[in-house]
């Protein structure tokens, strides 16, 4: 096991938390709800999932993923679908609008965060670009599928 004593792991968590916090507020109000975007991206990211499934990966219940799964539907972003192996599974899909909703939400955000780097020296900016292999490496420490993942 590393040695964490000397790495600055609270610094490295109080930065993140503070990165996600400005991350979320560069999107605009009104649009899609985090749980619903999250929802959205777990289904584009992973494919098509049995709705205890999704919960489990969103960290909701099921009660709660069936509500939302319902408005997703009724909105037009998601579907359900027969599973093709098990005609006793439903699984819910994202659709084209679905993707469509989620592409437009990551436009308004890599736009603003656009904005923001310009702000930024060159030095701060490539320092940004040369840890991004690093964050994605932690970011796959818990994978997506993996129902226990702590979110």
């Amino acid at each position: 096991m590393a040695d964490t004593r000397r790495f600055p792991a609270t610094e490295v968590t109080t930065a993140l938390e503070r990165l996600t916090r400005m991350v979320l507020r560069l999107t605009a109000r009104g649009e899609l709800s985090l749980t619903s975007a999250a929802t959205l991206a777990t289904l584009e990211r992973s494919g098509p999932c049995r709705l205890t499934e999704l919960a489990a990966r969103e960290g909701v219940t099921q009660p709660a993923m069936t509500q939302l799964v319902s408005r997703l539907q009724e909105s037009g972003l998601a579907e359900r679908a027969g599973d093709p192996e098990d005609g006793r599974v439903v699984r819910v899909h994202i659709t084209d609008a679905g993707r469509a909703a989620l592409a437009a939400r990551r436009k308004v955000r890599t736009d603003a965060l656009a904005r923001l780097l310009t702000q930024l020296s060159e030095d701060e900016r490539n320092v940004l670009v040369a840890a991004l292999p690093a964050i994605d490496s932690l970011t796959r420490l818990i994978p997506d599928d993996r129902p226990d993942a702590s979110r």
